[in-house]
């Protein structure tokens, strides 16, 4: 995307000269200073219409409202500026028809409607530009489609997280092993696992909220670098494009690219998140975990396997986290060395944040089919939770709190009722009380009370534990949240 043409005046051309804005034909918009037409490479290299047209709405909104505020301060007459919005409207309207006629020759998308304009209502076209650069055009329209882009993704989180919702209040209850080093730890709940997931992707939305927040100040006005000599009135632009006020350093505003980056970070850790949540389904889907089903609207087979029934949309949703980052990366690499103000480097901004929040958004979308798709089974998770000694601790905070033990002589008493049940084949649940009697005499039939998965889930009830009443307690929080 071009930078660097702004109009010095609102005034029609002399005789012999092109109209304000206009190069004379064969020449480029910016070509007064120029006698050649660029080389055939570097029209390739430089033009961006290929990727910004997806600017074309906001390119549009900015300029009703830039026309508007130069009508109000006298810099255009009324008449100029009707020509101008009906242009303007007319050209939104071929857009929604599919009859732009979008042009390499006019490199990007400014230059697109500008020479439009000009086609559809002539030379007045020109005193559109007066007051404004591409440079703060462009901030301007990159921001405004970030700023959608977020609302969008919040949106999507806020679906997801009710989806999440929806299924761990069915399975409140629903027995299944927590695990820390992907090795049996404690029982918890498929619902508590999922709330899990609903804080995080809620930090999530809320770094989007935050991005968003900072990002809501109208850069158009800015021009070039230096700001106008005109007498415009930024105030009224940044209120007809909804910001929260003017940016107020016109060098800043141009050179800022901080709305894009902290917008693809929150993206990079949402995707983050959606990866894990996606590795999880995988695993749960293999014969030898067995945890969940899907069905055929979220699996593929394979071309020699017929048995197979593979959970691509999560793997390819855990994929899509690597591109996030890279996007998150490259512009961080763009921006890292640029002096003040903009530099054509900027150009490349705008591929990776489209392509990142399209990954993101069809991400989103496919993990909130998923869950709401996915069908746990119960009994499965149930055998599971009770595996691998996971109400040891349990026993251990049996012994501090009905013998008055330290919590380090019992956790050395279960450790070695747990070697102990090892050497006899069985469970904690099944070691016989004369075995843990021999470890510390006192210890009576009441601790097999606690070593069911059912009653270690149970006994969570610390806020924000896994116990169902207290996993209850936070879905019917997050279900008045997101109402």
């Amino acid at each position: 995307m071009t930078a660097d043409s702004s109009n010095a005046s609102g005034k029609s051309a002399p005789a012999g000269q092109a109209p304000s804005g206009q190069a004379p034909s064969g020449q480029a918009m910016w070509g007064g200073r120029f006698s050649a037409k660029p080389a055939e490479l570097m029209q390739a290299i430089n033009v961006s219409i290929g990727f910004d047209r997806r600017l074309a709405a906001q390119d549009l909104e900015g300029s009703r409202a830039h026309a508007a505020m130069l009508q109000k301060v006298g810099v255009i007459t009324s008449a100029d500026e009707a020509a101008i919005q009906k242009g303007l409207a007319d050209i939104a309207a071929e857009m929604a028809e599919g009859t732009f006629p979008f042009r390499e020759e006019f490199e990007d998308i400014h230059m697109n409607v500008e020479a439009r304009l000009r086609e559809l209502i002539g030379p007045v076209a020109g005193r559109l530009h007066t007051a404004r650069s591409r440079n703060d055009q462009v901030a301007l329209d990159f921001r405004m489609w970030v700023r959608e882009a977020c609302d969008r993704t919040i949106d999507q989180l806020k679906l997801l997280q009710a989806a999440l919702v929806g299924k761990a209040e069915a399975h409140a209850a629903t027995l299944m092993p927590g695990f820390t080093h992907m090795q049996t730890a404690q029982p918890v709940t498929f619902g508590h696992h999922l709330m899990a997931y609903v804080e995080m992707f809620g930090r999530d939305a809320s770094r989007f909220a935050d991005a968003r927040a900072r990002m809501n100040e109208c850069p158009l006005g800015a021009a070039a670098l230096a700001g106008s000599p005109f007498p415009i009135d930024r105030g009224m632009t940044a209120k007809a494009l909804r910001f929260d006020r003017p940016t107020a350093n016109s060098l800043d505003t141009v050179a800022d690219r901080d709305f894009a980056l902290e917008s693809l970070a929150a993206a990079t850790i949402c995707a983050v998140h959606l990866s894990r949540l996606a590795e999880e389904i995988v695993i749960w889907m293999t014969p030898q975990f067995g945890f969940i089903r899907l069905s055929d609207a979220f699996t593929t087979g394979s071309s020699i396997m017929p048995q197979k029934k593979n959970p691509d949309a999560a793997e390819l949703v855990r994929a899509k986290a690597g591109r996030l980052l890279a996007a998150f990366t490259q512009l961080t690499v763009v921006m890292k060395g640029l002096p003040m103000t903009y530099s054509k480097d900027m150009q490349e901004d705008k591929v990776p944040t489209f392509e990142a929040f399209d990954a993101l958004e069809l991400s989103l979308g496919a993990m909130a089919g998923m869950v709401g798709d996915l069908e746990p089974d119960v009994g499965r998770m149930a055998a599971a939770a009770g595996a691998g000694f996971s109400t040891a601790t349990d026993l251990a905070d049996w012994l501090v709190r009905t013998l008055d033990l330290p919590f380090r002589d019992a956790h050395h008493i279960t450790g070695a009722a747990v070697k102990r049940a090892e050497q006899l084949g069985c469970d904690l649940p099944g070691l016989p009380l004369a075995e843990l009697q021999a470890l510390e005499p006192r210890i009576d039939r009441g601790v097999y009370d606690v070593l069911t998965p059912a009653a270690s889930a149970a006994s969570r009830k610390s806020y924000g534990g896994t116990a169902p009443d207290q996993v209850r307690t936070q879905i019917q929080r997050w279900k008045e949240s997101l109402a």
